[in-house]
């Protein structure tokens, strides 16, 4: 039986409604998986949540703390549904913290929490579920799934400012086949409206920011040291190849980057080239040479299979990126203009040229940056 009546307080136009089946919801304890939680009662499905236990360590942000679970345990009571929680903290510790630190040690600037999609979330907490008998797997992410004859496509959500879609772009059309997102079609207004109707914990609860194993107080430097050696490095000028400054440790600086390493000698930033590790150098120039036409991808992931070599994609470079019109090369894209480097270690989506919200696929900036242009 419910514990609170959800009839009435459908939003208009918010999604397609699904035959009733068995869903196991993943409830970080945050609005957006809350409110997914409720649609699918609402829709009468039969409804599980779960809460992801991956991080043993300090936490102040991210989805990972005790009070997460608390407000993800007291949405289910407040629906009517029961609630489990599954400890992953192995797997979160191999397939992301782990590789989270080995990235730094070799100059590279992972993304933990698309890691923690393509192993975690969408890889184990899935094949548990259909191994516990769950007919598919829902979340609260802030992006669309539309279905296909050869499995499922994943679109932009409906709300600009939250669109998720980067993050899930590692998904496979089989995958996607298997995942409901009941809050993507609509805005976040309407989330927090709606779990504000209904009485959620959660309504209020402001968005998760930041890397969820990584306390405020210490930051990256601090989590990084306390797992291995970090090297204090030089600044070298891209141009002359002196040596212009130095930097308390080279496994900290990203491509790209240009707070922390002073001004040039004509009294310009200066942004980081490259960062080799090894030699504890970081070569360093102006902006026009920070920028750079072809980017090099590895750790590929297509929604439906590889695109043909000059087929023309949208690349988005992080979370909330503007879509760059360029060419899929194979081994990369080359960008229509130049652009600010991308990081070894952050993944590219792909989206469609003409049908923008359409997600293709992703790849993974590799260590082998292309050489800046003008």
């Amino acid at each position: 039986m419910r514990a609170v009546g959800l009839s009435g307080l459908h939003i208009a136009q918010r999604r397609v409604r699904f035959v009733a089946v068995r869903v196991l919801v993943a409830m970080s304890g945050g609005v957006d998986s809350s409110v997914a939680a409720a649609l699918l009662v609402e829709d009468g499905h039969d409804v599980t949540g779960a809460t992801l236990k991956l991080w043993g360590g300090a936490s102040d942000s991210g989805c990972c703390s005790v009070s997460d679970v608390e407000d993800a345990r007291s949405v289910a009571r407040r629906l009517g549904v029961p609630h489990h929680v599954f400890n992953m903290t192995s797997l979160f510790e191999e397939a992301v913290v782990g590789p989270y630190v080995a990235g730094h040690e070799r100059g590279e600037t992972p993304n933990p929490c698309i890691e923690c999609n393509r192993h975690v979330k969408f890889a184990a907490l899935l094949h548990r579920a259909r191994r516990l008998g769950f007919d598919t797997l829902a979340t609260g992410h802030h992006a669309r799934i539309v279905p296909v004859a050869s499995g499922a496509r994943l679109l932009r959500g409906a709300d600009p400012l939250k669109d998720q879609s980067y993050v899930l772009s590692m998904l496979s059309s089989s995958q996607l086949a298997q995942v409901i997102l009941p809050v993507g079609t609509m805005q976040k207004t309407e989330v927090r409206t709606l779990a504000q109707r209904l009485g959620l914990r959660t309504a209020d609860k402001a968005d998760s920011q930041d890397v969820c194993f990584i306390h405020s107080a210490t930051g990256r430097a601090g989590f990084l040291a306390e797992r291995t050696a970090l090297h204090p490095g030089t600044l070298v000028d891209a141009d002359s190849g002196a040596q212009v400054g130095t930097v308390p440790a080279v496994e900290l600086v990203t491509v790209g980057q240009r707070r922390g390493l002073g001004l040039g000698v004509d009294g310009r930033r200066r942004f980081a080239l490259t960062v080799d590790v090894d030699a504890r150098r970081v070569t360093v120039g102006a902006e026009a040479s920070a920028r750079s036409r072809s980017l090099q991808l590895g750790t590929w992931s297509w929604v439906d299979g590889p695109l043909e070599v000059g087929m023309r994609v949208l690349s988005q470079t992080s979370a909330h990126g503007r879509p760059i019109p360029s060419t899929y090369t194979g081994d990369g894209v080359r960008f229509d203009e130049p652009q600010r480097l991308v990081a070894p270690g952050q993944t590219v989506a792909l989206y469609h040229p003409v049908d923008t919200d359409v997600v293709l696929g992703s790849g993974v900036a590799t260590s082998a940056v292309a050489a800046a242009c003008g």
